[in-house]
């Protein structure tokens, strides 16, 4: 099983997820931010894009890595990962669960909640985190409305429980 943790930046996808695997014996975290982060460190600067999302490769390495860990792996496989893009949601969560079961969920908060986060993580209102607040929301509430979890007035233990009840683990 795949557990896919979307959300806004700051909602607490990667606290909930480290979490989850402290507590769930046989899992593993995959973070695709790390490829991410190799595809911008090792193109030339007329090839960066302000979004590694929008890179065709991140979103097939991606895919095929997941892939390759879900069906070598026998265990419970943890991604933390802010998707808004139908498109690209599709390319990798929509290719995946034609062989895999994925229990994509949402942590969902307001506005404030998610500033009032961030300032804990020192991001100020104009940090990239925070300019795209609205475009998280917009997404959840209209192009990729999977499991929400509304976590305004949830501790990571209460996400935890209800993550581990919707999977029945």
């Amino acid at each position: 099983m795949i557990i896919w943790i979307n959300g806004a930046f700051g909602s607490g996808k990667t606290q909930t997820a480290y979490e989850l695997h402290r507590r769930i014996k046989n899992s593993y975290v995959y973070d695709p931010e790390n490829i991410g982060f190799f595809i911008r460190d090792n193109v030339p600067r007329e090839l960066k894009n302000g979004d590694f999302q929008n890179y065709c490769l991140w979103r097939t390495f991606n895919c095929d890595m997941l892939s390759y860990i879900a069906k070598n792996y026998d265990g419970i496989i943890i991604v933390p990962m802010t998707i808004t893009n139908r498109q690209y949601y599709d390319e990798i969560i929509g290719e995946l669960l034609n062989e895999f079961t994925i229990r994509h969920f949402i942590l969902s908060a307001k506005k404030e909640t998610i500033l009032k986060r961030l300032g804990r993580r020192f991001e100020t209102k104009n940090s990239w985190a925070a300019q795209q607040i609205d475009r998280c929301i917009e997404a959840f509430s209209t192009s990729i409305t999977e499991i929400k979890i509304q976590t305004d007035d949830m501790t990571i233990d209460e996400v935890i429980q209800e993550i581990a009840k919707q999977c029945n683990i």
